[in-house]
């Protein structure tokens, strides 16, 4: 697929905070008439950012952001492309070494067919303001992602969206270990 035509399928609005009347007028659509939805899946090896300055110890953490929670909606109908959207809660941390008040993450949100190869990826920056707290969450919103379907027969559980951060090689070995860091401050 050329990158013309992944845009066109990735079709996404992220927003925090604020969602608009056309994005909750397409959102109660969805949940009016549900139909069996791509499995969501976050990524474990970036399921969490964590940047170290220095060892891989609590008292060297930066800054990281971990996804807690991704709830979906979606809709289709005869050999429509399905009409999905997201709601990601995201939570970020400013650890002792993270010298900044403001840091900018980035996740993604990838659509595959199940099992299988990348249909279409985007990556959206999201900016955290830490002011005097060392921890901040953010709900965000992906209204629309759209996903062509060859036929009618062709369901929703023939796909999946993936989500996770922007992560290093060393990010992802240190996710992939199993390795935790407890933080005190997120309740």
């Amino acid at each position: 697929m050329n990158k013309l035509s992944a845009a066109a399928l990735f079709a996404a609005l992220a927003a925090t905070g604020c969602v608009s009347d056309e994005s909750r007028e397409r959102r109660a659509a969805r949940e009016a008439n549900p139909a069996p939805c791509p499995n969501i899946v976050v990524l474990n090896e970036a399921s969490r950012f964590i940047e170290f300055e220095g060892d891989q110890t609590l008292e060297n953490v930066a800054y990281s952001g971990e996804v807690l929670d991704v709830t979906s909606t979606c809709r289709y109908f005869e050999d429509e492309p399905i009409d999905a959207g997201l709601t990601i809660d995201l939570a970020f941390g400013k650890g002792a070494k993270g010298v900044e008040g403001k840091k900018t993450f980035t996740y993604f949100v990838a659509v595959t067919r199940k099992n299988s190869e990348v249909i279409a990826k985007s990556e959206f920056p999201i900016t955290v303001n830490f002011g005097d707290r060392p921890v901040e969450t953010a709900r965000v919103d992906i209204d629309k992602i759209i996903i062509p379907r060859a036929d009618e027969t062709i369901s929703g559980i023939n796909f999946e969206i993936i989500i996770g951060f922007s992560v290093t090689p060393q990010q992802a070995i240190f996710n992939r270990s199993g390795k935790s860091l407890k933080f005190p401050n997120l309740k």
